[in-house]
């Protein structure tokens, strides 16, 4: 599979397969939530990686930074041009009439002419091979931003994916506890009936079944925002999606998590290049300051129709050199402007390095907490539904009021929606730490799609003269599955 890494080379992670994470906290989860409602699957189940896809081959988003990166392409085929020669033909045709006093004698005839000129510029003082160099840079620079631009969509889709996972599964839990707290109501009024309670304690019943209700409408408005916000970036709305499984291989430590991020992250790449081309302009400009030399071959016709006798033609080569003496200070000016750029994209290395170093950094501590607050909340689970069992019982002979109750039940409905959160943010701290250190893309991911080739337009325009971009006229088919 082709990707904008090909402007790179091989990566370290490039060749990692996906390791497989046996998913023990999400069983014991789906066990301790009485459901599997995190590993929900189906006949018409949706992965993550299909989701992954979809918005890989549909978000606007990339397919713009995409047409972006091929606008860049073009520099090079322009900066390529200053080698090649310029054509010109210059054709005229006239009619000249002329009356001369005394005796009104008119003299009229016509005419016309050609002229043919072509311009070769051979030397330009290294401008040309700057700019060419330029443009190659600026282009490798627009392939890392491409990159970037693919990890932050594909991370926006985990996300979108794991907060429709967690969001359904929160309702699921609602939903469950609002049938649960609707019989007990039930049951408490048919124990006021025969006096084992009092008014109070159904009053307490109908309150939790109230807010219950209220929480589960809450719940299916945040199911739905979820469902739009991954709709916006996959371009479908999500159906019976399942909780992945399996990962990607990721860092072992924070200090490898750096090493890497340092090496690969694309926008320490980006600034890299940036760097690259503002050395390169300096050369652009200091061009000005050299001599242009510049040979010049012209043939000219002219025909005169009335005039016998009188026709010419001509051929003129001519080789001109043009030596800067004085230019009002301003090529020096933009000189020195170009180095400060230069010095800017150095200080922008720097900067980029910093924060891929404190992304690194927050990703895997980010990640290390999350597995540690499953562990607690898988616990306070546990514990909560032992704790529920016990006052149930004790309730049952007496010791403990409906209030007790409705209490040890709201504590397991919060530990089970805090595990559920837990694990959302579990996964997404993962690809927030793969995305760091420059692994969130299509190839290392092993999407099953086929991937963008940065290469393919590049290639088909770099030497390209006469062309207008009609693709879609050429190749039917090409641009849509390769350049866009």
């Amino acid at each position: 599979m082709s990707s904008a890494y090909g402007a790179f080379g091989s990566l370290p992670f490039s060749n990692l397969k996906k390791a497989v994470i046996r998913p023990r906290r999400f069983l014991l989860g789906a066990y301790l939530l009485g459901g599997s409602l995190l590993l929900a699957g189906g006949a018409h189940a949706q992965t993550l990686d299909q989701a992954l896809t979809a918005a890989y081959e549909n978000n606007p988003t990339l397919q713009a930074e995409r047409a972006q990166v091929r606008s860049t392409d073009e520099g090079v085929p322009q900066s390529l041009g200053r080698w090649r020669p310029t054509v010109e033909l210059v054709g005229s045709l006239g009619y000249d009439s002329t009356t001369t006093d005394p005796g009104n004698i008119r003299d009229s005839r016509s005419f016309y002419s050609g002229t043919a000129q072509v311009t070769q510029n051979l030397y330009e003082g290294g401008g040309t091979t700057a700019r060419v160099a330029q443009s190659e840079a600026l282009v490798k620079a627009a392939r890392a931003r491409l990159l970037d631009t693919e990890q932050t969509i594909l991370l926006q889709t985990v996300s979108a994916f794991m907060d429709v996972v967690r969001d359904r599964a929160v309702l699921d839990l609602n939903q469950q506890n609002e049938e649960r707290l609707k019989r007990q109501l039930e049951a408490t009024g048919d124990r006021f009936e025969v006096g084992e309670v009092t008014r109070t304690d159904v009053a307490q019943a109908e309150s939790r079944v109230s807010g219950a209700q209220a929480d589960r409408i809450a719940a299916k408005g945040n199911l739905e925002v979820s469902r739009a916000a991954y709709q916006q970036v996959v371009g479908e709305l999500p159906g019976n999606l399942t909780s992945p499984s399996n990962f990607p291989a990721i860092p072992s430590g924070r200090d490898e998590a750096i090493s890497l991020a340092q090496e690969r992250n694309p926008r320490v790449i980006a600034a890299i290049f940036d760097l690259e081309s503002a050395k390169h302009f300096v050369r652009v400009e200091a061009a000005d300051l050299l001599p242009t030399v510049d040979l010049v071959g012209s043939a000219q016709a002219n025909r005169d129709v009335a005039r016998k006798g009188t026709d010419t033609d001509g051929f003129r080569v001519t080789a001109t050199v043009t030596v800067p003496i004085y230019q009002q200070g301003i090529a020096t000016s933009e000189i020195r402007e170009a180095r400060q750029d230069e010095a800017r994209a150095q200080r922008l290395i720097d900067e980029a390095q910093r924060l891929a170093t404190e992304d690194a950094t927050a990703a895997w501590e980010t990640y290390k907490s999350a597995l540690a607050q499953i562990r607690a909340r898988e616990d306070e689970v546990r514990a909560t539904s032992i704790a529920l069992e016990g006052v149930e019982q004790e309730a049952a002979v007496g010791s403990r009021t409906v209030l007790d109750v409705l209490d040890a039940e709201q504590e397991l409905l919060d530990a089970r929606v805090s595990l559920v959160q837990a694990q959302r943010d579990e996964i997404v701290a993962r690809y927030d730490l793969i995305a760091a250190v420059g692994g969130m893309n299509a190839v290392e991911l092993q999407l099953p799609v086929r991937g963008y080739d940065v290469e393919f337009y590049y290639n088909a325009v770099r030497n390209s003269v006469y062309d207008l971009g009609t693709w879609n006229e050429i190749f039917p088919g090409i641009v849509e599955r390769e350049g866009d």
